[in-house]
Parts: structure tokens; sequence; C-alpha cells
């Protein structure tokens, strides 16, 4: 934690306590064909401490460490999923906790096909991230969503994003087959 001491127009002073944490990258990896997104999850110690979660279902993620934003993304991705990706859309960078961090969350959409898994993905051993992979319908995270049940809030946005992009892709199958035929 850094102490900062800002000085303010009318001549007073206040301080703060800022954490200088460096920027990150997420990214929402999903096959339009198939209507499904991979997804991590993993244990977050904070998460743990702070709501009793064991673990959280969390979009691919992780800290530039020197790289560009579309390098992380690209990065994790392979590390946490398994998955090469190819061109990604950018969302958004979202100051993920204005009032006490530095840290800046550079966001994407990126579209997949089953070709693309390249690796079986579940995270660098030397890091101990110990990620489960899971493909999950996007419906279905779609009513994660509306329920409450995603708490992550870079995942949130990014499932709420491609709705509204894209939400031809939360349709279910039936819902589709049904409304073509009553057309």
């Amino acid at each position: 934690m850094l102490k900062v001491r800002v000085a303010l127009p009318d001549g007073s002073t206040l301080t703060r306590e800022v954490e200088d944490h460096g920027d990150a990258a997420a990214v929402l990896a999903y096959d339009p064909e198939r209507r499904v997104a991979l997804m991590a999850r993993q244990l977050r110690a904070p998460m743990l401490l702070a709501a009793g979660e064991p673990d959280v279902l969390e979009v691919v993620a992780g800290l530039l460490d020197g790289d560009e934003p579309e390098q992380c993304a690209r990065r994790e991705a392979e590390e946490e999923v398994g998955l090469r990706l190819g061109p990604l859309e950018k969302v958004v960078v979202l100051n993920t906790m204005p009032g006490i961090s530095t840290e800046r969350i550079h966001l994407f959409l990126a579209a997949y096909a089953a070709s693309d898994r390249v690796g079986a993905g579940g995270g660098l051993a030397g890091e101990s991230e110990n990620i489960t992979v899971e493909e999950h319908a996007l419906a279905d995270l779609a009513v994660m969503a509306d329920d409450g049940r995603l708490p992550d809030a870079k995942t949130m946005l990014l499932i709420q994003t491609l709705r509204l992009r894209r939400p031809e892709l939360f349709e279910t199958r039936e819902r589709v087959g049904s409304a073509t035929q009553d057309a």
C-alpha cells in the first residue's frame, strides 16, 4: 500500500492509501456456432475470505506482466482454457476499484471455433492456479447473471455486453426453432 497526499484546489490536503496493482486483461471466449463459452473456475482467496466462496467461475484473465492487453488476453486464454484466440473485440478499459486501486482491466470478447482448442488449459503449474476449465451454454450464463450467481464483476460485465451485442446467441435452440416455425 502506498500513502498518497493530494493537494486540493482550496489548499487543503488529504491522505489516501492506494494499492498499486498494475493493469490486467480479461476475455470472454465464446463459440457462436455452439452457443457456449469457455470459463475458468478457480480459488480466489479474497472471495473465500469475504464471502466464503471456495471457488469462482470467471472469464479468462491475468495481469499484463509487460505485455500489451491483447497479447495478455491471448496468453491467458491459452494457459487457462487451452484456447488460441483469433480477433479480439475490445469492450472497455475499466477501473476495477477506483477508490483504492490503480488497477485497470482491459475487457475483450472473442469468438472461437472448436478447432481453436490447442490444449487442456488449467493454468501454469508453477503458478499453482489449479484452474478447472468449464464450458457453459450462453443461455445458462444469462440465467446465472440474472439470478446473481456470477459475483465476479468482469465476468458479469462481459456476459451482459455480449447479450446486448449478440442477443441471438443467448436463445436456446428450441426457442429459435419454434420462433422460425411460427414465422
